[in-house]
Formats: structure tokens, C-alpha cells, sequence
């Protein structure tokens, strides 16, 4: 009884974790550059089926019994966490700042005072000194920060002019003429892990040492004047929702049943006693 009482609990409470995680999908779905989290919950009947051969103990035994006992009574639970890096579609603004990433796997870099990070928001904007930075006011890396240590992308007054090609090379146009000259070229980012990136909020990611991106000079990527929207399927989230509140449900009934049994039993015994 207390064995299947738990078990539902420790359902429940999973299931309570996929519900934070679905809702703060759906939070972002509006979110420029956000990438969807999932979770995988454990399965007790597939892990079973694959690790049946390999069992400490020899079958047809009371050891392998109560093996299989307290496998079986192994409440559900989030065995792992992950974030699907798809490509979201990409918006256009025709806004000049606005830049986003036409292949997977690659990053804008950007610099917060607690260090680089990456990032797939390219909704840039230039703060009062000219320096193109993101909404959070943190400055966009040029390529040369690896080599170098520094690279910020500035701007002068008289650059009426901004245009990038799909390499990130930025060029801006001469004071008081059409003709373009070379600016700075955006630092595009290519983690050699993506498992290495965790997200730390705001569209940001962290990812261990600055050894673990590699710079990549000819992406052919970079789209001026777009950004890339969420890739969370909006469908696809609400009918999980759906899903994960009617194991809510279950879950809780099977609760009430396990108690009112328990305490059905109790008072059973209790009587015949007295």
C-alpha cells in the first residue's frame, strides 16, 4: 500500500517538473532566439527490457525476487535534460542591427561582466558611444577578441550606412559619401560541444573556457535585418500541457485510492482488535 502511495507521489512531483518546463516554453515562444528545453523521465519497463540479461543475481532466486522487487517499486523521475538547438524561422525587421543565423550551431559572442557568453538573440542596438551592443546593454564581440582580448563594434555619428555580408564582415559608408569602407566583422561562434552551453537567462549561454568555441571566419550565416524566433512549437507544447495535467490527475487519484485503502485497512484491524 505505502509502497504505491510513494510511488505516485514521486510521480506527481515529476510531472510537476515537466509542467515548469512546458510553461517556461511557452513563456519564450515569443522569445527572439530562444531554444526549447525537454526533459527525459525515466522508464522503468524499457530499462528493464534491455538490462534483463544482466542482473546481479541469478533468476529464480529470493535474491533475484527482491531485486526485481524494489526495481519495480522505483517511482518515475527525470533522468535527463536537454535543449533542442533547432533553427527557429527567421523574422524580418529590415532593422540594420538586427542580425540572425541561418545554420545551426553557431553564435553570436557577447561580453557581460561576468564573462563571454553566446548567444543566438541578434536584436542589437547602439548604446551612447556608439557601440553595438544587445538589449541588456552588453557588448557585441568582434573576431578579433580571440586573438587579441578586445573587439568591441563601434559606430561613428556619420555612419548612416550599416551593411553586413553573410559572413558578419560589417562595412559602413564613408562621412558624406555612398562609399562603403570596412568596419569590424562579428565573432561567429561555433562551441566544439554543444553539451558544454548552459543557459544562464536573458537568451545568454555559458560554455566552459574560451577554448571550447572555435571562431568561424566564413560562415555564410549572418542575415542582416532579420531575427530568429523561438523554435518552441506553440502545438506541440499545449498538447504536452494537455498530457502532463492529466497525469497530474491520475497520479493524484491514485493517491486518494492508496489512502483511503490504507486507512480503510487500518480501521478494519482496528475493529477486529477491539
Amino acid at each position: 500500500m505505502q509502497t504505491g502511495y510513494y510511488a505516485s507521489a514521486a510521480g506527481m512531483v515529476t510531472q510537476f517538473n515537466r509542467l515548469d518546463t512546458i510553461a517556461n516554453n511557452l513563456a519564450n515562444v515569443n522569445t527572439v532566439g530562444f531554444k526549447e528545453d525537454n526533459l527525459v523521465i525515466g522508464d522503468f519497463m524499457r530499462i528493464y527490457q534491455e538490462k534483463r540479461d544482466e542482473l546481479p543475481t541469478a533468476n529464480q532466486t529470493k535474491e533475484g525476487a527482491a531485486f526485481i522487487n524494489r526495481t519495480m517499486t522505483r517511482a518515475p523521475k527525470i533522468v535527463d535534460a536537454f535543449t533542442n538547438y533547432s533553427m527557429g524561422t527567421l523574422q524580418k525587421t529590415a532593422n540594420p542591427l538586427d542580425f540572425a543565423l541561418s545554420s545551426e550551431g553557431l553564435f553570436f559572442a557577447v561580453k557581460t561582466p561576468q564573462g563571454v557568453r553566446l548567444t543566438r538573440d541578434g536584436s542589437f542596438t547602439k548604446n551612447d558611444e556608439g557601440v553595438l551592443v544587445t538589449k541588456q546593454g552588453y557588448e557585441v564581440l568582434a573576431d578579433e577578441y580571440l586573438k587579441t582580448g578586445k573587439g568591441k563594434i563601434s559606430f561613428a555619428n556619420e555612419d548612416n550606412i550599416i551593411i553586413s555580408d553573410k559572413n558578419g564582415q560589417i562595412s559602413t559608408n564613408i562621412p558624406n559619401t555612398a562609399k562603403l569602407t570596412p568596419n569590424k566583422s562579428l565573432l561567429i561562434a561555433q562551441p566544439k560541444d554543444l553539451s558544454l552551453l548552459k543557459k544562464e537567462g536573458n537568451g545568454l549561454y555559458t560554455f566552459g573556457d574560451i577554448e571550447n568555441i572555435t571562431d568561424i571566419k566564413n560562415s555564410g550565416s549572418v542575415q542582416q535585418g532579420f531575427v530568429e524566433k523561438s523554435n518552441v512549437n506553440a502545438v506541440k507544447m499545449m498538447t504536452q500541457l494537455i498530457e502532463t495535467n492529466r497525469l497530474v490527475g491520475m497520479y493524484q487519484k491514485a493517491m486518494s485510492t492508496q489512502m483511503d485503502d490504507m486507512n480503510r485497512d487500518a480501521i478494519e484491524k482496528l475493529s477486529k482488535k477491539s
